[in-house]
């Protein structure tokens, strides 16, 4: 069925609600549903209005208790499609993919159930739902098409989610992406580089390579070195500032990664490198396939490499065995690499994995005992390596929404090269989202950094160009390679959904 086709059977006028969770991978699928939509003639439900006519649930399995939470609010929703006739619900992503004939039989009034490989499929689906009056379960085994080859309703005019590949070949016990997702299938290098070119012809200036594993990129087209040359490859596109990616694995972690990010001046001095335990005994029973020594030692190549990176983390705490003498190896891991920042996970079963089904799971309260800890230890490190900052100047790139005080502190917030959050006096001139001001830092807190004094100079750029062009018309219908914001190194102090749902 062509986009013409859909347009014409869906209607137009029809309103959608997207609700995403997990992992920038579910992020990024949702803006390829947003533009499925918008090609099918569907237009987004005002956020201030009663409802829209289809809300779509991309679901995250990761944490045990993600059934719950995804039935709690069709429960919610069960009244309200009772009473709006022509209401349409549907669920997808890894739950999805997971409970595929669960859900309409806990739930009967979801009208599409539709999975991970298939996602170009819901236009229809919904219309075969709408026509047939009945609910449409469709979840394929494996990718039918990139999901690159897709329309897209990108979130932001300046940065954007670019993937070069999906699934993965890892085979952690605490993990089901694999199993849900498939075997890793990578792009082909021309096909992302076009994409990204696209995107900054239409004003982006920063983008991140996205892959499930995404420094493994290259082992199914059989290139060990695909990744460093895509982004040494990157850094010969003008107009392209800054580049950035996640979540690497330190098993696919090699020499000629680091070099390309030291010798690549748009690639951003900015790791995201998931350690989940520092003991060599729990990453052998998670079947991460490296030990303590080998990721200090890719540590220690990178800020030899990179003296300013900044180096960020995801941490399991409570894993099944861990005892306490594992424990204070993450401890002794975390001081001796000094990350800007941490996601730290309470371990909580995950139904299909292998963990789940294990030995020696350890009690809450001895799991929350040593979360607190290893918090405390993380924000003392954060606010250290963050108070090495004050005196610098940086160049922040303006975002949109990152303060969300900034409007009562009369500041504006955006992110450093490194992608530290920094909050800077709003300067005289107009600056748009995607500009970038240079300031000096005069504060640190743990998770922040404060520029009090006055901008050192403001450059209006064609990505804030892109933002103005956007908001200027906000009825009007996307067309073409949209743009989008991803939002990661936010701080996470407590348990939630971190880079690549905590894999990596």
């Amino acid at each position: 069925m062509s986009s013409s086709d859909r347009s014409q059977a869906v209607g137009v006028n029809k309103s959608y609600e997207i609700r995403t969770y997990g992992c920038q991978m579910n992020v990024h699928d949702s803006e390829r549903l947003s533009g499925l939509l918008e090609e099918a003639g569907y237009v987004p439900a005002p956020k201030d209005g009663d409802g829209a006519d289809v809300v779509v649930f991309n679901t995250c399995a990761v944490r045990e208790n993600a059934d719950n939470r995804l039935y709690g609010n069709l429960g919610q929703l069960a009244p309200k499609k009772a009473a709006r006739p022509g209401m349409q619900i549907a669920v997808g992503g890894c739950l999805a993919q997971k409970d595929r004939d669960t859900i309409v039989k806990k739930a009967p009034w979801v009208d599409v159930v539709f999975g991970t490989h298939n996602i170009g499929k819901l236009p229809v689906l919904l219309e075969r739902a709408r026509v047939q009056e009945e609910a449409q379960v469709e979840i394929a085994e494996s990718l039918e098409a990139f999901p690159s080859t897709l329309p897209t309703r990108r979130e932001s005019a300046y940065a954007a989610w670019v993937s070069i590949s999906v699934g993965c070949n890892n085979t952690c016990t605490f993990c089901i992406v694999p199993a849900l997702r498939g075997k890793e299938k990578d792009r082909r290098p021309g096909d992302i580089l076009a994409e990204i070119e696209a995107l900054v012809s239409e004003g982006v200036s920063e983008i991140t390579l996205l892959g499930q594993n995404v420094n493994a990129y290259g082992s199914d087209i059989g290139d060990r070195e695909a990744f460093s040359k895509l982004l040494r490859a990157c850094g010969t596109i003008e107009g392209l500032e800054r580049v950035r990616f996640t979540s690497p694995h330190p098993r696919d972690f090699t020499d000629d990664v680091i070099a390309a990010m030291a010798e690549t001046p748009n690639v951003m001095h900015q790791l995201h490198m998931p350690l989940q335990s520092g003991s060599d005994r729990v990453l052998k029973a998670m079947r991460r396939s490296y030990r303590q020594e080998r990721f200090l030692g890719i540590i220690e190549k990178v800020r030899a490499a990179m003296p300013d990176a900044a180096l960020s983390t995801d941490i399991i705490v409570g894993f099944p065995g861990e005892t306490e003498e594992d424990f204070e190896q993450t401890l002794h891991t975390v001081r001796e690499s000094r990350f800007a920042q941490a996601f730290t996970f309470q371990y909580s079963k995950r139904p299909g994995t292998p963990a789940a089904d294990m030995d020696g799971q350890i009690p809450k309260a001895v799991v929350q005992e040593r979360y607190e800890r290893l918090v405390a230890l993380q924000e003392e490190i954060s606010w250290a390596e963050n108070k090495k900052q004050v005196g610098r100047t940086l160049e922040v790139l303006v975002a949109e929404g990152e303060g969300r005080k900034d409007e009562a502190t009369h500041r504006l917030s955006g992110r450093a090269p490194d992608n530290r959050l920094v909050h800077f006096t709003r300067p005289d001139e107009p600056v748009r989202p995607g500009d970038v001001v240079t300031v000096e830092v005069t504060y640190a807190a743990p998770h922040h950094l404060l520029a009090e004094g006055p901008a050192q100079a403001v450059r209006r750029t064609r990505a804030g160009d892109a933002w103005e062009k956007r908001n200027a018309a906000p009825a009007e219908k996307p067309q073409g390679v949209l743009l989008g914001l991803p939002t990661i190194g936010a701080p996470a102090p407590s348990p939630a959904p971190a880079a690549g749902c905590g894999c990596g």
